[in-house]
């Protein structure tokens, strides 16, 4: 049925769209944070903003890995290139990690080094920080969630993971600036803290990736709604194994059905392409079902 393909190229450049949205978004607030960072004293912020400074990189990576996913299949690559989704999450994933360890072994090395306390006018910046990036996060995690797009999700939870270091952030500078000379190194340590939110978050964000690259079953609903179809159609006497995995935006099934082995061909044939069609009219995220049919035991 062409209008399931059709709907996941759609989701895929809406995804895109989105993408380069928050592209735009983080090259404004990774410069805000940096500058106000040097500017105000504040280590937590100048290294919160090299942290959305990565997110560029990031949702760079995910605009690109969407785009390639809403190519159509071609000679080398049958089933469309949707892999590209799920791999561009796991780069952006191993990305966060990586920015987590780095800013935590600098964060660390500036709690040994004499710098004065932080500017008030910081707390400003991070309180805008804070909102705009949730506000994106809800709306972006809404998207990936509708198409069930794990770079979008993981996109999403970017924009979460910032706003919390932005947070930790404010709570540190505000430590500072209440405790005086003595509180000094709270900026420090509220980096440090944020380091640990940024690298539980890319844990959070690595799993699915990597599960959908090695084709992990999709949630039982999916598979649920497959088998119930199938048997509704008439001369199905049997499913007997379904299986389904899912390539970007949309889903592959492999299913097998016993019917009557007294039947002709032509008869099994055209069951087959009824069981297709009933599947598909289920969700149109279900791109394609091949379907086995054997002949059912003899009572």
């Amino acid at each position: 049925m062409p209008s399931q393909p059709h709907a996941s190229v759609n989701n895929l450049q809406t995804g895109a769209r989105v993408a380069l949205l928050g592209l735009f978004i983080n090259v404004l607030v990774a410069s805000a944070k940096i500058t106000a960072g040097i500017f105000g004293n504040a280590y937590v912020l100048i290294a919160d903003g090299i942290e959305s400074a990565l997110d560029i990189a990031g949702s760079v990576i995910i605009w690109g890995g969407l785009k390639v996913a809403a190519r159509p299949p071609d000679a080398t690559h049958p089933y469309g290139h949707g892999k590209a989704e799920p791999i561009a999450a796991v780069l952006v994933a191993i990305g966060v990690l990586a920015a987590a360890l780095g800013i935590a072994i600098q964060s660390v090395r500036e709690l040994f080094r004499p710098h004065h306390g932080p500017a008030p006018f910081t707390l400003v910046v991070l309180i805008i920080v804070v909102m705009v990036k949730e506000v994106l996060y809800r709306y972006v995690i809404r998207l990936g969630r509708d198409v069930e797009s794990t770079a979008l999700q993981t996109d999403a939870w970017h924009h979460r993971t910032d706003a919390l270091t932005s947070i930790a952030a404010f709570i540190g500078i505000s430590l500072a600036l209440i405790g005086g000379k003595a509180w000094q190194g709270a900026d420090d340590w509220a980096a440090i803290f944020a380091c640990g939110l940024i690298g539980a978050n890319g844990y959070r964000l690595l799993k699915p990736a990597l599960y959908e690259i090695m084709d992990t079953a999709p949630r039982g609903e999916v598979i649920d709604r497959v088998r119930t179809a199938a048997a509704a159609v008439p001369g199905v006497m049997e499913i007997d194994k379904c299986f389904a995995r899912k390539m970007g935006l949309s889903f592959y099934v492999d299913l097998h059905v016993r019917v009557n082995g007294n039947i002709s061909v032509r008869e099994g044939h055209d069951i087959a392409h009824q069981v297709k069609r009933a599947i598909q009219e289920t969700d149109p995220r279900i791109a394609d079902v091949l379907v086995h049919v054997e002949p059912a035991a003899q009572l």
